[in-house]
């Protein structure tokens, strides 16, 4: 048990889009954009086909996944396939998405950074039928507590690399 908690306060940016596009028709946008990555227990086996158990295999296994957007899904969360149980008609998904290459560029700066790599997002149907919702937090305000340049270089980086893949998806654009 340990002796003391530090508690941080900090204050995340949420940023929504709202499209008109169609729930499915964004969903088909984003699997385009952001391809299904292995999981991590098939790395050893694609570094080695890849050259070897090394960091320029594993990056040449990483770019090989990551889709023009520069993301891969590592997870999907269909809650709209359970909402019903509780009387609510929605489509929900949340996606976790990331690459390593990207996140290592804030981790080297502050591994804590890893608490929020990869990131997420949130896509919803409208309650009338008409058009979706888009929602995720700004990676940097998550990651950079406190006077680090470095890390809020790199974040911001990456809060502009997700925000280009989100208005892609929601205005049907496949050009990241």
């Amino acid at each position: 048990m340990p002796d003391q908690a530090l508690v941080q306060a900090f204050e995340g940016r949420r940023v929504r889009i709202e499209t008109p596009r169609r729930f499915e028709d964004v969903v088909a946008s984003l699997r385009r954009l952001v391809p299904r990555s292995i999981p991590f227990s098939g790395y050893p086996a694609a570094m080695e086909k890849a050259g070897g158990l090394d960091l320029a295999s594993f990056e040449r296994v990483v770019r090989s996944l990551v889709g023009e957007s520069g993301f891969m899904l590592f997870f999907e969360i269909d809650h709209g396939a359970w909402l019903p149980f509780y009387g609510i008609q929605r489509k929900v998904v949340r996606w976790i998405l990331g690459n390593p290459t990207l996140a290592i560029t804030m981790m080297r700066h502050d591994v804590t950074a890893g608490l929020f790599a990869p990131v997420e997002l949130l896509l919803i149907d409208r309650p009338e039928g008409e058009g979706s919702t888009i929602l995720y937090v700004e990676p940097s305000s998550l990651m950079v507590v406190g006077e680090q340049p470095a890390l809020r270089e790199a974040a911001l980086a990456l809060d502009g690399s997700l925000r280009r893949l989100v208005e892609s998806a929601a205005k049907g654009d496949e050009q990241t």
